[in-house]
């Protein structure tokens, strides 16, 4: 989601990094580029390796400090697995810093174990079938990851209080998705989504007490802003450190 409104609230995770193997067979859109990218950055964090988790995860969010920002870049058909390390949205860059970070970890850190890791983190299961199999909502990429043991969502644990969340955008709005637009299986999909997602608990910090629980965040995590668009809840993503 974009950010269009002003950020009052935030939530955050820590990252896990417990692998998970699965392997399948996907369309991959990725240039020359992009692979030398992942290669000098290989070569350049070889040496940071023994770092622990936290550390390399902001180490690896340094390296692509200069590179722009773009949003849109996930939107090919067929549905595919999109490696973009030239430039980034909010998401993209979470997705590919913690994809990287795992890869270092890994004792695989070859392109295509990269690549697994990107697509564990980005499609629900795993798995890519078409538009509806990507966590669109940062909301279900928290949830269906920590489900996968990837990460863990410590917000409720260091104070957080309770969101009513109550998520319809995509599917009142698809109009704004080309890959929904036209689709109404699609866009029914992605209703009986939103529907599970707003079936869940979730957890937020007021604003006010954001200074009060910052003790309870480490180098590493993943903070969300919330937003006030109806049908909405998350605007904006960052690692903290």
């Amino acid at each position: 989601m974009k950010k269009t409104a002003v950020l009052s609230l935030f939530f955050l995770f820590c990252f896990s990094c417990t692998l998970n193997s699965q392997q399948q067979e996907a369309t991959v859109y990725v240039t020359a580029e992009d692979k030398a990218i992942f290669e000098r950055f290989i070569s350049a964090m070889e040496s940071k390796r023994a770092l622990s988790t936290e550390d390399l995860i902001l180490e690896t969010a340094r390296f692509f400090l200069d590179t722009p920002y773009l949003g849109g870049t996930l939107e090919q058909e067929p549905e595919g697995l999109v490696v973009n390390l030239r430039a980034f949205d909010c998401s993209t860059f979470v997705d590919n810093v913690y994809a990287l970070t795992r890869t270092l970890k890994g004792d695989a850190r070859s392109f295509e174990a990269y690549c697994n890791h990107l697509r564990q983190l980005r499609y629900r299961e795993g798995q890519i079938g078409d538009y509806t199999d990507r966590l669109h909502y940062t909301s279900d990429w928290i949830y269906e990851n920590q489900r996968k043991g990837l990460v863990k969502d410590v917000t409720a644990a260091i104070g957080g209080e309770p969101y009513p969340l109550r998520l319809d955008f995509m599917s009142t709005h698809p109009e704004s998705y080309k890959q929904l637009n036209g689709f109404p299986e699609r866009i029914a999909r992605i209703q009986e989504i939103e529907k599970e997602i707003n079936a869940r608990s979730y957890y937020y910090i007021p604003e006010a007490d954001i200074n009060r629980l910052s003790a309870g965040m480490r180098n590493g995590d993943m903070v969300c802003f919330v937003t006030t668009i109806n049908g909405s809840f998350i605007s904006d993503t960052q690692v903290y450190g």
